[in-house]
């Protein structure tokens, strides 16, 4: 049987990979604990990773 190569992932440009961030506002809830947001990357909508396209477009300086 054939084997499939599919291609690579391409990692975000902008996040690295690392797509959601958690961002403290400051807010304590009645545990102690401090309340989070979680956003994603603009760029991969949280994913993470884009398609070839956008991983080989350089915006002008």
């Amino acid at each position: 049987m054939p084997q499939h190569n599919h291609a690579p992932t391409r990692i975000c440009p902008n996040c690295s990979g690392h797509a959601t961030a958690h961002i403290a506002t400051g807010v304590r809830l009645r545990d102690g604990s401090l309340h989070t947001v979680p956003v994603n990357c603009p760029t991969c909508d949280g994913t993470g990773t884009v398609t070839r396209p956008l991983a080989t477009t350089a915006k002008a300086a």
